[in-house]
């Protein structure tokens, strides 16, 4: 089946920039220095980090043009729940550097 073309490419640019761009800069985070994601005491919280994972892994499935047939993968990989969950990330980070 052939993939119908979007009626407003321009938008769907624009968001899938956004993913990349909130998604490229944590993942480099989180891949060359995760130590900045430690908290006060000094510990991670692996179930948030999984949450900002998940998030970044998100955004980038968005932001490449890649858009699943199934609707619970669809679920998963939905933009909204990317940019909420890198949002959380993003929090954690400047949080950990206060």
């Amino acid at each position: 089946m052939i993939a119908e073309v979007p009626s407003t490419p321009y938008k769907r640019s624009l968001s899938r920039a956004l993913s990349l761009l909130m998604a490229v800069p944590l993942s480099l985070v989180l891949l060359i220095h995760p130590a900045s994601m430690l908290d006060a005491n000094g510990h991670y919280s692996h179930r948030m980090l999984m949450l900002v994972m998940w998030g970044v892994a998100a955004g980038f499935v968005h932001g490449v043009g890649f858009e699943p047939y199934a609707r619970a993968w669809r679920l998963m990989f939905h933009p909204l729940l990317a940019w909420g969950l890198m949002a959380l990330g993003f929090g954690m980070w400047v949080m950990a550097r206060q």
